[in-house]
């Protein structure tokens, strides 16, 4: 394997952290509240960097997202990306990708995804008469239930939603209700109310599982930046903050607390590269994204807590740019779910393909 950006995803990526390193300061993050930054989702649209992870894959967007995690920027880029363009440029119809992917590409529509599945939004009055090609979507339906969060909700333009049965569709904001929530990060979050909400469906067998699995990849790619983000800034506070003449960093037990975070970091950053570049090679990855997701979780809590430890006092200061780290990190975590249920999916996971004489964890991505 080899993780070595192309020289398209590594533009992208350094093209991406000038535009957030530029646009989203703490006076700027202070500035937006709990919402997106319309004007950072502008630039982020005209500079067609949402558009470019169809050229860079899954990897490329990874290396996109450290680089949003890095600043916290407040900006629905996993969620549109994955729910949104690499959703339907991997598993909609001609139709659907005609229509849907060009205000992805620029930004002027922007998608969100309520998954995993939830056990109460169900699916009726399908017509699988208009299935599209191959089944693989394009059918209509209407979905009944609620979702208690979904992130980016009060920004999206639609929502693709994971059914009981495991089913991928295609939700307009403006036909269901949308409550506002506020969760411990500023994502612009919403209660997800369905009442016979008309959709459409998006891809056929094997469509959550993939879209599901590059949610988990993304996601864990944005808490290696985010992680990336708080230990720089633990580096910097314990190097210039001084105690009894000496720099806080001199001392053993910073330094040992450092290099753990560092540690951690480096993990969360290689799995989710491992997983990235599998999906985009077309190797079973679902297993690597689940490895992937338990370190962002696992690891993430860890090292973001070890940064606002790192400040002392003044990473209890709310106004502190740490604490938006930390914040961050702990919502990344509550999003990816907690360890022990990552690790019992992930063992069933290894056992299903153990009993099937699988090679490799989990499924397939056949590039269209």
């Amino acid at each position: 394997m080899d993780f070595t950006p192309t020289q398209d995803q590594a533009a992208a990526a350094g093209l991406a952290a000038r535009i957030f390193v530029d646009l989203s300061t703490p006076e700027r993050l202070a500035a937006a509240g709990t919402g997106t930054d319309p004007e950072l989702w502008k630039a982020l649209g005209s500079a067609g960097l949402p558009g470019a992870v169809e050229e860079t894959g899954l990897l490329g967007l990874v290396l996109m997202l450290e680089e949003q995690g890095r600043t916290t920027a407040q900006v629905p880029f996993a969620a549109s990306c994955v729910y949104g363009l690499l959703a339907v440029a991997g598993h909609g119809t001609s139709e659907q990708r005609d229509r849907l992917l060009p205000g992805l590409r620029d930004g002027t529509e922007v998608a969100t995804g309520a998954f995993p599945a939830q056990a109460g939004v169900r699916v009726t009055g399908a017509d699988e008469g208009e299935a599209g090609e191959a089944g693989t979507g394009g059918g209509a339906g209407r979905l009944t239930g609620v979702v208690p969060w979904v992130p980016w909700l009060r920004d999206a333009s639609w929502v693709l939603v994971a059914t009981a049965d495991r089913g991928v569709w295609r939700v307009r904001t403006a036909d269901a209700g949308c409550d506002a929530v506020e969760l411990s990060a500023p994502w612009s979050a919403g209660r997800l109310v369905l009442d016979g909400a008309p959709a459409e469906r998006l891809g056929g067998a094997g469509a959550y599982d993939d879209v599901l699995a590059m949610a988990r990849t993304a996601f864990a790619g944005l808490q290696a930046g985010v992680c990336a983000g708080s230990l720089a800034r633990a580096v910097e506070y314990t190097n210039e903050r001084e105690q009894f003449g000496r720099p806080l960093a001199a001392k053993q037990g910073v330094q040992l607390r450092a290099a753990d975070a560092y540690m951690d970091t480096e993990a969360i950053r290689v799995t989710a590269y491992e997983a990235a570049w599998r999906r985009d090679e077309g190797l079973p990855y679902a297993g690597h994204a689940l490895t992937a997701a338990w370190w962002a979780s696992e690891a993430g809590r860890r090292v973001v807590h070890a940064g606002q430890h790192l400040h002392g006092g003044m990473g209890a200061d709310l106004e502190h740019p740490v604490h938006r780290h930390f914040l961050w990190g702990r919502q990344l975590d509550a999003y990816l779910g907690c360890g022990g249920e990552l690790l019992a999916e992930l063992g069933d996971l290894i056992a299903r393909d153990e009993g099937s004489g699988a090679e490799g964890a989990g499924m397939t991505w056949v590039r269209k």
